[in-house]
């Protein structure tokens, strides 16, 4: 017994599919080294630690003199020696946007184990706004899910900084 099947009822089936070529999106970082002054090695060393919010505020007494504020993050490798510093946000008298996907997209760029983020508060009053609470949490949280810690949170006033490490608020 002969079984029918549908190539034996109307004979071999072809399909002509044409080929459409697979095209891929080729993203490129360009990252840039900006020599800036000479004597800023005398004040700024490669291979330097930063582990106290002092060496920090230190290294940013210059947001002090500023009228607008300035969100910095700065990226650390493991031995919390910086590898990049990143103006994340440049605002207005008392305020800076900050989003998390800007802050960690140069920390996955340049690799960072850690950072600490820096901004200033032109009033001289060192003291967080609910805003600055709420974007330490949010920056926090978004920290450990991509396993990149938020070691610090510095706010820059005069003449006095605000540590949320020290303060045991992160």
């Amino acid at each position: 017994m002969k079984t029918i099947t549908v190539e034996t009822l109307f004979g071999p089936e072809t399909i002509n599919v044409p080929r459409k070529p697979i095209k891929f999106r080729l993203i490129k970082t360009t990252m840039e080294t900006l020599t800036v002054r000479e004597e800023v090695a005398q004040y700024f060393t490669a291979d330097r630690r930063y582990t106290a919010p002092a060496q920090v505020g230190e290294l940013f007494h210059f947001l002090r003199c500023e009228t607008k504020e300035h969100f910095f993050t700065i990226h650390l490798d493991g031995k919390n020696r910086i590898i990049c510093l990143d103006l994340v946000s440049l605002g207005s008298l008392n305020q800076s946007i900050v989003h998390p996907r800007e802050v960690f997209k140069t920390a996955l760029q340049v690799a960072s184990a850690g950072l600490i983020c820096v901004h200033n508060h032109p009033t001289g009053d060192p003291n967080p706004s609910s805003e600055d609470i709420a974007i330490t949490r949010r920056l926090k949280e978004a920290g450990d899910i991509i396993g990149i810690n938020l070691l610090d949170h510095i706010i820059i006033g005069s003449p006095d900084i605000f540590s949320f490490a020290e303060r045991s608020l992160l």
